[in-house]
């Protein structure tokens, strides 16, 4: 099954009898699910690099072989995951009897849930529907960013995220209710981990979401954003603005 409203999940799972268990669990919940169960690493990479379709949520087990307890191949697949920008915000759950892995699993991967081994049928079912909720009401593509202040990790999402400044040692965010700083990032780095289609880099100094644009006055070169504030359109960067506000207006 595959096609516009279908929610499609990627199952890694190294038993065989668990794999098809979990599998109808998951299928057993909508008509609207369909599971590509894999059971091994090589089998999770093929399926990832092969979809036709994008998935809409993982479910992995950690240990890929009961006969070596510090396997940890789950998660390299889950790094492998992020790593594509396709997948930055996709939900992950680690499904494993591994608990001790369940802190570097949300710090590092930013992990949907964390469902430890024994399970019962019930758990999958509410699992893949809040998978399938979400999935319908499109809240899986929600894009954010992770970051680091005073040592405390914060989900900023990139709805909120009106603009982003470049201050001494760091970077500024004006967010739809506050402001925040974050030292040690930088604008360049901060490009790297927001949407594209949604994020312009209009001086070296600052990034603007395109949903909070107001008015683009080209020949003073400035930006009025919705909650009244103002930004300024390098030279370098007024082109590629105009191209994506046109493509916007499409």
């Amino acid at each position: 099954m595959a096609g516009q409203g279908v929610t499609k999940i990627l199952i890694l799972e190294d038993s065989r009898d668990s794999l098809n268990a979990v599998t109808a669990m998951a299928e057993h919940v909508s008509e609207t699910v369909a599971v590509v169960p894999v059971k091994s690493l090589e089998e999770a990479r093929a399926a990832l690099n092969g979809a036709q379709q994008p998935f809409q949520a993982f479910l992995l087990d950690i240990n890929l072989n009961p006969d070596d307890k510090k396997d940890c191949s789950g998660m390299t697949f889950a790094r492998e995951i992020r790593a594509k920008k396709e997948y930055a915000f996709t939900p992950i759950v680690m499904i494993t009897s591994i608990a001790n892995m369940e802190l570097a699993a949300y710090r590092e991967l930013h992990c949907y849930q964390y469902l430890i081994k024994p399970y019962r049928k019930s758990d999958i079912e509410q699992l893949v529907g809040k998978l399938l909720f979400l999935s319908q009401q499109g809240e899986t593509r929600e894009s954010f960013v992770m970051v680091k202040k005073d040592g405390v990790n914060y989900k900023l999402f990139c709805k909120d995220i009106i603009c982003v400044r470049a201050v001494p040692r760091g970077v500024g965010f004006v967010l739809a209710k506050e402001e925040m700083r974050v030292p040690y990032l930088s604008i360049r780095q901060l490009l790297e981990k927001l949407p594209k289609k949604r994020f312009l880099q209009v001086h070296r100094m600052c990034v603007v979401n395109l949903d909070y644009i107001d008015y683009v006055d080209t020949v003073n070169g400035l930006i009025r954003l919705k909650n009244g504030e103002t930004a300024e359109v390098g030279v370098t960067y007024k082109n590629g603005l105009l191209q994506k506000i046109n493509g916007k207006d499409e």
